[in-house]
């Protein structure tokens, strides 16, 4: 039976960790330039698992320093335990054969964020620590981190971890190599197992570098030295992660200092399975609301949504990987709550507020019925929805708007179609770029695209956008130089002009999955004319090549004020558009939407933006060619009757938002909707335009 790659690399555990001396003899040296860390959060597991898997790469031996510490890059619990935050400068070091390129190469993925896309550290901090009480009131409220809105009315849970006991001394040292050899690789097919089950790659990319701790050498070496000792493998195992995992704890950055809590996950899984434990699930109630000390992303991935409303942690925040999980499975989720909340008694009525952060405990009757009651309008909204998500979505004065659905993988294909989505207005290419080390093949691509696009069938529409990476969303392995403002600098479209190749492979692949719908190819990021000029030339020369005929339609994303500006004259050239609400906000108004202290005035409806949609929407329409939306606008029921007011044609949502998009077309009029959208572009603020749509729906409803 043969392995995953990474699996090979753990048969042998035995085996030397560092380089070959005798190699290094006659190698070359090499030390990089100080290098600074743009990640928002610093190395932490993501970024750093990227480092590790790139400098895996090289036979080199490399090191990583921050102030007087170096340790090995090859190591992800080694380069975590650096405590490496945004701004630290560190140095890059290697001895062997490809030395210089492996610095160099490692030197400019460190200075382009790893690998890493939009950054998390716009959420809240964790509080500080709120001392116990002796007591709890009969009714009182509880107090935490916001880290996964949603409500939930239940009863509390609590929930422990047994600790699982493990003899000191071991047997014979070979024996206990081997029986770590194979709870590793046992523990590598679990972990594969629940990546794949993972459609949103930044979560996925969680279990990722789980799989990476199971192969990282120093932590290796800890357990192998304690086995040489006579130490039990489960013993030496546990000692070396528990060693590991308290460095992390231990640092002032709360962000990794966090992370401990994944080499503890992975050091649980893999304990089970050399002593042979077999947790049995606690038999749950129904309306479970769960507390814990902490969570671990696999306990978080593996919850019964049958039964398990939501939960609360005293540990964690907003950024930790438990709560970035609870987001993706829509459970509510508090962390960082108040540590009386552990002697809460099972069985305690309680509402979970996630939105608010509250855990309000033995509620009156009043306000669970005021809880009930919005979760059920809301479960019944949908289920009405739902009964008619197949059916079209026209107006009541018949103007047809297509609502189709952002996704990210095949997976997603169908759960649009399923929710009524009408096709898909936003294919997110990336999920197959992201978490390797080398770029997809045309072979896997066209697999994946042709998979999707039969999913669709002929009558749905593939709006696929093109590869959109640049210097803040960097690949691995294709470092782009450091910029001042990756912003405004490599990214989307413009990579034909550095790395066309990348850009061409794509389009091969793409073009094969025209004979199964309707394809149409978007290029992100476009500004000028002859930018589409030139990506239409590539679509065409492709074309040619596979010898298709297949009708292709190309088209760009609106999210550079210049295209929105000049939306007449790309209208003659191009098929159709679609507006990038996110990017095309703050570039215009000059407000990074990652900005701790700028994003929330980053808002797209603010009258400039809506100015740019309508010019867009009217230059469009006087050459017959169609709009869709397809940023984070789309999906908020508040802007719907003002973009159909824009004259937005199509609707490209999030698959939950389908339905109930659809739903809400139909008790609007074209033409009010044209009267309220002309009236907020002449407002002055974000807010005086929410208040009109916020006025207009409550009147509606």
């Amino acid at each position: 039976m043969s392995h995953p790659p990474h699996l090979q690399q753990q048969q042998n555990i035995a085996a030397p960790l560092s380089g070959d001396p005798a190699s290094q003899l006659s190698s070359e040296t090499a030390i990089s330039d100080p290098v600074v860390v743009p990640n928002s959060v610093g190395l932490h597991a993501r970024p750093a698992a990227s480092l590790v898997n790139a400098a895996k790469a090289y036979s080199s031996e490399i090191r990583l320093r921050r102030g007087n510490r170096d340790v090995n890059a090859k190591s992800l619990v080694s380069i975590m335990s650096l405590g490496v935050k945004q701004g630290d400068s560190v140095l890059l070091s290697a001895i062997g054969p490809d030395a210089r390129e492996a610095v160099q190469k490692l030197a400019e993925l460190i200075a382009t964020g790893c690998g890493e896309g939009e950054a998390e550290s716009t959420l809240p901090p964790m509080p500080s620590a709120i001392p116990a009480e002796k007591n709890i009131a009969l009714s009182c409220a509880l107090n935490g981190i916001p880290s996964a809105p949603g409500m939930a009315v239940g009863v509390i849970v609590q929930v422990r971890q047994e600790e699982i006991v493990v003899k000191e001394r071991g047997e014979d040292p070979l024996l206990e190599r081997q029986q770590l050899d194979e709870a590793l690789r046992e523990a590598a097919i679990q972990l594969e197992a629940l990546h794949a089950t993972i459609a949103d790659p930044d979560k996925a990319a969680i279990f990722a570098a789980h799989e990476e701790l199971l192969s990282d050498p120093e932590l290796l070496d800890l357990v192998v030295s304690g086995i040489s000792h006579g130490q039990s493998a489960a013993y030496a195992w546990q000692a070396a992660c528990k060693a590991y995992a308290n460095q992390l704890a231990a640092l002032k950055d709360e962000v990794l200092a966090g992370r401990a809590n994944d080499i503890r996950d992975v050091s649980r899984r893999v304990l089970k399975l050399l002593a042979g434990v077999t947790e049995e699930v606690p038999a749950l109630p129904d309306n479970a609301i769960l507390i814990a000390e902490d969570m671990t992303p696999s306990e978080t991935a593996h919850l019964d949504r049958d039964k398990v409303l939501g939960f609360c942690t005293t540990g964690g925040g907003a950024t930790s990987h438990v709560a970035i999980l609870a987001r993706s499975l829509g459970l509510p989720a508090i962390c960082g709550i108040e540590e009386r909340a552990l002697r809460v008694e099972n069985g305690t009525p309680a509402i979970l507020d996630g939105y608010s952060g509250t855990l309000s405990l033995n509620p009156p009757p009043l306000a669970i019925a005021k809880a009930r009651s919005q979760q059920a309008r809301v479960l019944r909204q949908h289920a009405n929805a739902m009964e008619h998500a197949q059916e079209h979505a026209s107006t009541l004065d018949d103007q047809r708007i297509e609502v189709v659905a952002n996704i990210g993988s095949v997976t997603e294909a169908f759960d649009a179609i399923a929710q009524g989505g009408e096709g898909v207005g936003l294919l997110r290419t990336e999920f197959l770029y992201l978490e390797r080390t080398t770029p997809p093949s045309e072979a896997e691509q066209a697999a994946n695209y042709c998979a999707i696009a039969k999913t669709l069938g002929p009558k749905n529409i593939l709006v696929l956008r093109t590869l959109d990476v640049g210097g803040d969303k960097p690949l691995a392995y294709l470092p782009l130089p450091a910029e001042e403002n990756p912003y405004l600098g490599i990214r989307g479209i413009r990579l034909l002009a550095v790395e066309p190749e990348i850009l061409r492979t794509q389009i091969r692949a793409a073009l094969q999955a025209a004979s199964f719908t309707r394809l149409h190819l978007m290029f992100p990021m476009v500004a000028t004319l002859e930018e589409l000029r030139e990506a239409r030339k590539l679509v065409e020369e492709e074309k040619k090549q596979l010898g298709s005929h297949m009708p292709v339609n190309v088209g760009l994303m609106i999210e550079v004020p210049s295209a929105a500006l000049m939306a007449e004259k790309f209208a003659k050239e191009a098929d159709f558009f679609s507006i990038g609400t996110n990017d095309l906000t703050q570039y215009t108004l000059a407000m990074d939407r990652g900005h701790p202290k700028l994003a929330a005035s980053a808002d797209a409806f603010h009258p400039s933006v809506l100015q740019l949609i309508a010019i867009t929407t009217a230059g469009a329409h006087k050459h017959g060619k169609w709009v869709g939306i397809c940023g984070g606008m789309a999906s908020d029921p508040l802007a719907v009757p003002l973009l159909i007011g824009l004259g937005v044609d199509e609707l490209s949502v999030s698959i939950p938002s389908i339905a109930t998009t659809k739903a809400l077309i139909r008790k609007l009029s074209k033409a009010e909707c044209e009267k309220l959208a002309r009236h907020a572009l002449g407002m002055e603020t974000a807010s005086e335009v929410r208040e009109l749509f916020n006025g207009f729906l409550a009147h509606k409803s």
